[in-house]
């Protein structure tokens, strides 16, 4: 018996030295989005979404700037080409053919994806006419408008073109291609992926496998253009409205859970980890989701405010980024019902509702009776409250 409880002992301990040491080996989470491979070389590649980052911002800003603008040049932009840095142009890398693209819910051409790259097309005519106009902004007059020092471009609804725009292209392109297809199981998965992930067959050429790299790719639609090095950080699109919705004391969460999912599913695939990987899928979805839902709402509540001032224009800035941001719920995807949280046809009629009024955002009666509905519809589908989401610091 003594034996018998030496011989136990001696196993017990080296059980305990074997699992240490096991333990020791394990590689840390990271902290940060890098990984690199034994020869400590980089694996991460989001080249070509920091391009159209970089694209959609030059378009952004030319639209809403002090100097005239031209659709063909806009439009020309808009198929990657007619920039100022001739980098984009000879990237190859364009924005139209990634708007309304998701494997999810516009695989193949179809009319709503036609649509909806014609709306913004439109968009572009506007912001030509507008940018041009010596006239100012008056109920069905389109023309400017002087925000402060900031010259401002309404059409005669009062939306201005480019807000819509910019978070229009925040939903169409960057949150599809990052929700439905990136992080979608149909582009994951697709044909030999998960063989080659689980083998570490590596793209030829590259360093990385083709389940990271469409993994990188959906990451970098939200961080690509970030400066973190620049003193303050300059935090573009996504990346920069998901730090004000971080900054409402309700949603205090939602920057720390987004990135540590993307970090903890990029490990997960790399241990060719599928359940853990799909599990951090299902986490994006839903807290990238609702920051589109929370700044519309933000937004919504911002315009009801200033309605009463400047004959009601001060309040079209932010009428238009909730428009905006409204259009974005479109594309947003809930991962229990693998659906958008509100259908194209409540987005359309939510969208209908804010320009039902008289002139559009010129009714302002028709608006203090309609914009807090349209807001409690948002907040209710989402499970937050119109006070939470107007509770932040920014």
């Amino acid at each position: 018996m003594k034996n018998i409880q030496i011989l136990l002992g001696a196993l017990t301990i080296a059980t305990l030295v074997f699992t240490s040491c096991k333990k020791q080996k394990e590689t840390p989470t990271p902290t940060s989005y890098e990984f690199k491979n034994a020869s400590n070389i980089s694996t991460v590649d989001f080249s070509g979404q920091k391009t159209r980052l970089e694209m959609l911002d030059q378009m952004s800003t030319w639209m809403g700037g002090t100097t005239p603008v031209s659709e063909a040049a806009l439009l020309a932009m808009y198929d990657g080409n007619g920039f100022s840095d001739a980098t984009l142009n000879n990237s190859g890398k364009k924005l139209s053919d990634k708007t309304a693209a998701s494997v999810d819910y516009f695989s193949g051409i179809n009319a709503e994806q036609t649509s909806i790259r014609e709306t913004f097309k439109t968009l572009f005519k506007d912001a030509e006419l507008l940018t041009k106009a010596s006239t100012e902004a008056s109920a069905g007059v389109a023309g400017y408008y002087m925000d402060g020092t900031k010259k401002r471009y309404f059409n005669a609804n009062g939306l201005e073109p480019q807000q819509v725009f910019a978070k229009g292209m925040m939903g169409a392109c960057l949150l599809d291609q990052i929700l439905n297809n990136y992080l979608s199981k149909n582009k994951l998965d697709a044909g030999s992926n998960v063989a080659n992930n689980t083998n570490k067959v590596l793209e030829a050429g590259n360093t990385y496998t083709t389940m990271e790299h469409a993994w990188d790719e959906a990451y970098g639609y939200i961080y690509g253009n970030d400066n973190l090095t620049a003193n303050p950080a300059v935090y573009k699109f996504w990346s920069s409205y998901i730090n004000q919705v971080n900054a409402d004391p309700n949603f205090n969460t939602t920057k720390d859970a987004i990135l540590k999912a993307f970090i903890q599913g990029r490990v997960a695939i790399t241990k060719a980890d599928y359940t853990t990987r799909d599990a951090q899928v299902a986490i994006i979805r839903a807290e990238l989701s609702k920051v589109p839902a929370v700044r519309a709402v933000f937004y919504l509540n911002e315009g009801k405010t200033k309605l009463g001032t400047a004959n009601g224009k001060a309040a079209f800035h932010a009428l238009s980024e909730a428009y905006g941001f409204i259009w974005c719920l479109r594309f947003t995807q809930n991962p229990t019902t693998k659906a958008p949280y509100f259908s194209k046809e409540e987005v359309d009629g939510m969208l209908a509702d804010l320009v039902k009024g008289t002139n559009g955002f010129y009714d302002i009666n028709y608006l203090n009776t309609a914009l807090i509905p349209i807001a409690t519809n948002i907040a209710t589908r989402f499970g937050f409250t119109v006070e939470q989401a107007i509770d932040a610091t920014k």
